[in-house]
């Protein structure tokens, strides 16, 4: 039984360290680049990406939007 004030926590990892943070950036990663570039007024090429690349101008984008 779980404790009615328990918390799952879900530590994020640097997507440097990813194990699958070489491999080519994903549709939904390459979508939601492209939403918040615009609002961000950017421009990203986001096929030359890898989906740690990807995570970390999400993360940048987010910051800069304030999303």
């Amino acid at each position: 039984m779980v404790a009615s004030n328990a918390v799952t926590q879900n530590p994020e990892k640097d997507p440097s360290d990813w194990v699958t943070g070489d491999e080519p950036v994903t549709g939904p990663q390459q979508s939601y680049l492209s939403t918040l570039a615009q609002q961000a007024g950017e421009e990203v090429q986001t096929t030359e990406l890898t989906k740690a690349e990807a995570s970390q101008k999400i993360e940048e984008l987010k910051d800069k939007t304030g999303r």
